[in-house]
């Protein structure tokens, strides 16, 4: 079983990974059965395919429409690394701000996936067609 260090260490290396839009270490961060949890709205992806799904249309369809983001706070518990941002993205309306909160969960030996807190209409463009495939938590 990983320390809290190296599971902190991990977090970090997952959030870098997804800013750097590698996919490959992203998914290497978690573990076999990871759980996404879509809040407040109640909605859960489970399983590595279900990750895998989500961050090819993460990195494919969300990441280009990302313009730019802050991030605002970042805090460390035994449970995970919370991170809040603000996300800019530019929408056939124009840019919208954005505001999350992800939580990366920690497992025995990687993340266990994560816990995103942001409106329906973000959570829907982020997630894409996995959106579709979460079911009711």
């Amino acid at each position: 079983m990983k320390t809290r260090e190296e599971l902190v260490a991990i977090a970090l290396a997952h959030a870098r990974s997804e800013a750097g839009d590698d996919i490959e270490l992203t998914l290497s961060t978690l573990e076999a059965h990871p759980v996404y949890e879509l809040q407040p709205i109640g909605r859960v992806l489970r399983g590595m395919a279900a990750a895998r799904r989500y961050y090819e249309h993460f990195f494919a369809r969300f990441r280009p429409l990302v313009r730019g983001y802050e991030l605002r706070g970042e805090w460390v518990t035994d449970e995970g690394v919370g991170q809040e941002y603000v996300i800019t993205l530019a929408t056939e309306r124009g840019d919208e701000r954005h505001h999350v909160i992800g939580i990366l969960t920690f497992g025995e030996n990687a993340l266990s996936g994560e816990r995103v807190y942001a409106s329906e209409r973000l959570l829907r463009v982020m997630f894409g067609p996995a959106y579709e495939e979460s079911e009711p938590l």
